[in-house]
């Protein structure tokens, strides 16, 4: 008996068992079966709240989607006339009047429908060169200030706030 572990049973004197010992010793064992079942319950909360997660991603990605189909259908209709346009022009191509004249309609209209968005052109021409609307292609000597834009070789334009497009410009240089 020397060899044995000690346990938490206390043995009395007459070799029984103390009874607070006993109650402790079941205590024990009820509440291992009470924390499976509280393991149980967590772990399908937590399952329940990922599938519940991973839901509203696909649903919010979908309508993210749908917002977009639905802004770029808007944007083609207000086109619509524009192309109407274009066919008009292009049945007047024996007539070089006509012919110009239809596609400067053909460009305002289309200017004014991408202005009517939010699209705005980069002022660049005879402006200081600024590197946040801006892009030099080419530099030439000129008896203006230096880094000033001679020549816009290409359009610059905004959307709102952001710039699509930086304007490709001649700048002076001394």
């Amino acid at each position: 008996m020397e060899n044995q572990k000690p346990s938490d049973e206390k043995i009395s004197h007459e070799g029984e068992i103390d009874e607070k010992t006993m109650e402790k010793n079941e205590t024990k064992k009820s509440k291992k079966p009470g924390d499976k079942e509280k393991i149980e319950e967590l772990t399908e909360t937590l399952q329940r709240l990922q599938a519940e997660f991973e839901n509203y991603k696909k649903r919010t990605d979908k309508e993210k989607q749908e917002f977009s189909n639905y802004a770029k259908a808007d944007l083609i209709a207000k086109l619509l006339p524009v192309l109407d346009t274009f066919e008009i022009a292009l049945k007047s191509t024996k007539d070089h009047e006509k012919f110009a004249k239809g596609m400067e309609m053909v460009y305002a209209q289309f200017f004014s429908a991408l202005e009517a968005e939010g699209l705005r052109p980069v002022q660049a021409q005879g402006k200081k060169f600024d590197p946040y609307y801006h892009e030099v292609m080419l530099k030439q000597k000129s008896d203006k200030d230096e880094g000033v834009v001679l020549e816009e070789l290409q359009k610059g334009y905004m959307f709102k706030d952001k710039v699509l497009r930086y304007s490709k410009v001649k700048v002076s240089e001394k």
